[in-house]
């Protein structure tokens, strides 16, 4: 009747897990790979149970610990594959063993050993797909299904649960075939595979979707099984291009399936040293599965799945849908970011339209796009993309009227860990924008958003110690700071990174005519600024105070800054924009100037009077090259630029603390308003 709603309920959204492969002996990477899947709330994990290795010296004790030990953390799926080559019919462990039966027998002994580590199990016997055996010849089949049949067959007399192997590309007429053989009569569950936009191309009409796939499975095998349900047991997507969106779409889209369960490769990426099997890097999307780094570091899947499991990776999908924007937007690289969010929120207040590029790397970013895109749905467009993918920014520069470039590696510390990186993002991406505009030939200006790092760390400037401060002994330098002839000096990787980029940019409008400015900032802080240790100090101090959790001092604590209020910081930007044409090929320092220079410990006594109480400061080893005094002399960008006086740090300092301490419930000494009880217990 119309009207009347569907009794029958919707289907119950796929269950996902992982698949990660451990190799004879890596305990510690099993240890490490088992630590961070649950860390992620993963439940479910596939992992091969190596029928070859398994006879191989040191095989059964390897099993032993590794069963177990997954067993007890994990919803465990192994999946059987690789004949001993003694069993094989031709010595290959891509092959079937000469007795069919074996495999039964082996599925036996595994239940005996290890039967209480899991409840299901898949039964392959081949690294792949069964094309590797002469699929054309119907004894073949035969084989295939006598094998798996007696070893399926077995295990769910032996009270186990049974996933029939997926085939990669899926091969219906071989469901087929199992079906007519009487193997579906004996599984419980059917696997699929498929890597869009990996190895399956949409365009090319190769990948029609989950749900076509699904669809035909299961009308494939309804016949001979209509119970079993169907599990994607193995997908995923490659970053070999650092293109995070595509990985993030891959595995929203695989997560709608109308499937039972979804087990997603991979958990990182696989090290320079390992060989796939077609041979070192043969193709180097094999290298880039991981939701990590090889390293550990989280690519953007990681980081979401560990901050907030698949709803996280859902909301963040979201922000990802396209918005309505006019052609020539104003393009702003690492626009979620803290400087780039507040500018970007600057631009659109004025009526511009703004296209944000941002990774969402930094963790928390993603709340300042949500913010921007709430607040301006109609001015604010999102690129979710890496500045190292060259065709990303290329697409998103090509009809872009202006471009602030703020996407960067930002840690002096991170830099040191992991230089490479540094130097790929800071520089190649640097590189790839410019390169982007200098090809559009549109003279589109580009504002560059450099660091006072390019100026080493001033160890050959003298100092001396007043009032818990270092200042210089220099009077000119005491009361101005360092101008822009300042010889450049760069230290550590960020600060070799940034530099180059720097004179990149700059060199650019004298080689090629791309306009562009130079903004070597200082400390900025302010609102939906998201400090670490490691970066965003004046920030990061103030949500440990308001968390009241102790702060770290690397050194002494009289080290100075100039801190510039954002809104100044953002002030500059614009206004360079504005007048590019005066100041194309210029670089000027940017901070709050000698009247807003701050040692750290001055810093925390403000604050600790702003709270009331004391705060718990803690002191470590100097880190390399830290600056002891830096203090930017900006009166040829307040000039040139036309910048009002900056905000005075005590006042910018208050406001920035007050927003902290009402978004954690703190009460502010001679605050009578009444305060939301503390989030974090002190």
């Amino acid at each position: 009747m119309s009207g009347e709603r569907s009794s029958t309920p919707p289907p119950a959204p796929a269950a996902l897990g992982f698949v990660q492969w451990f190799r004879l002996g890596e305990h510690r990477h099993a240890e490490e790979a088992a630590a961070a899947l649950e860390a992620m709330g993963i439940r479910h994990l596939r992992t091969h149970l190596s029928w070859a290795d398994y006879h191989a010296p040191g095989g059964q004790k390897w099993y032993d610990w590794l069963l177990p030990m997954l067993g007890a953390r994990f919803d465990l799926l192994p999946c059987v594959h690789y004949t001993p080559p003694a069993l094989a019919e031709d010595g290959r462990t891509a092959a079937p063993p000469r007795d069919l039966k074996a495999l039964a027998d082996f599925v036996d002994l595994v239940i005996d050993r290890h039967g209480d580590t899991f409840t299901w199990l898949e039964l392959w016997n081949e690294p792949n797909n069964i094309l590797d055996w002469d699929w054309r010849l119907d004894h073949d089949w035969l084989k295939f299904s006598e094998m798996l049949g007696n070893a399926a067959f077995w295990a769910r007399e032996r009270g186990k649960r049974v996933v029939l192997p997926a085939s990669c590309p899926t091969d219906l007429h071989w469901l087929r075939l199992m079906g007519q053989r009487g193997l579906l009569d004996v599984v419980d569950a059917v696997g699929i595979h498929g890597f869009p936009g990996t190895w399956e191309s949409q365009h090319a009409g190769v990948w029609r979707g989950w749900a076509v796939l699904a669809s035909e499975v299961r009308q494939t095998i309804a016949p001979f099984n209509a119970n079993a349900e169907i599990w994607v047991t193995e997908t995923g997507y490659s970053c070999w291009r650092h293109d995070p969106a595509p990985q993030l779409a891959a595995i929203a889209a695989a997560l709608e399936a109308p499937v039972s369960r979804i087990y997603w490769y991979g958990l990182r990426d696989l090290p320079d040293d390992i060989v796939v099997q077609e041979g070192p890097h043969f193709d180097e999307r094999h290298y880039h599965f991981g939701v990590d780094y090889a390293d550990g570091r989280p690519k953007l899947l990681g980081r979401l799945l560990r901050d907030g499991g698949v709803e996280a990776v859902r909301a963040v999908a979201e922000l990802t849908v396209p918005a309505l924007v006019k052609t020539k937007p104003l393009l702003i690289t690492g626009g979620a970011g803290f400087i780039g969010a507040n500018l970007a929120h600057r631009l659109a207040s004025s009526g511009e339209h703004v296209l944000i590029y941002d990774g969402l790397a930094r963790p928390g970013v993603e709340q300042n796009l949500g913010w921007l895109r709430r607040l301006f749905p109609d001015r604010i467009a999102f690129a979710l993309a890496d500045t190292r993918d060259r065709a990303a920014v290329v697409q998103a520069t090509s009809d872009a009227s202006a471009v602030f470039h703020l996407a960067a590696q930002v840690a002096v510390t991170t830099s040191l860990e992991n230089p490479e990186d540094d130097l790929q993002t800071n520089i190649l991406g640097t590189i790839n924008v410019l390169e982007a505009l200098r090809r559009r030939g549109a003279k589109v200006p580009i504002i560059f958003a450099s660091t006072n790092k390019v100026y080493g760390d001033l160890a050959q400037v003298e100092l001396a110690l007043s009032d818990a401060a270092w200042l210089p002994r220099d009077a000119v330098l005491r009361e101005h700071g360092f101008n822009e002839d300042m010889p450049l000096a760069f230290a550590t990787p960020y600060g070799c990174s940034k530099g180059a980029a720097d004179q990149y940019v700059l060199d650019y409008a004298n080689s090629f005519g791309v306009p562009s400015c130079v903004l070597r900032m200082s400390c900025i802080y302010g609102p939906r600024q998201l400090g670490t240790e490691d970066q965003g100090w004046v920030a990061h101090f103030m949500l440990r105070a308001a968390q009241g959790k102790p702060i770290t001092l690397f050194g002494d604590g009289h080290q100075v800054r100039d801190i510039l209020f954002v809104s100044d910081a953002v002030s500059a930007y614009v206004s360079a924009w504005k007048r590019i044409g005066r100041v194309s090929g210029s670089a000027f320092n940017l901070g709050g100037g000698a009247e807003n220079a701050v040692s750290l410990l001055q810093l925390l006594s403000h604050m600790q009077t702003l709270m009331g109480k004391q705060i718990d400061i803690r002191f470590e080893d100097w880190r390399p090259h830290d600056q002891r005094y830096f203090v930017a002399d900006s009166r040829r960008a307040r000039q040139v630029l036309d910048l009002a006086n900056p905000v005075r740090w005590r006042e910018g300092t208050m406001l920035l603390m007050r927003e902290i301490a009402e978004r954690h419930g703190v009460r502010l000494a001679g605050d009578e308003r009444r305060s939301a009880p503390a989030m974090v217990p002190a």
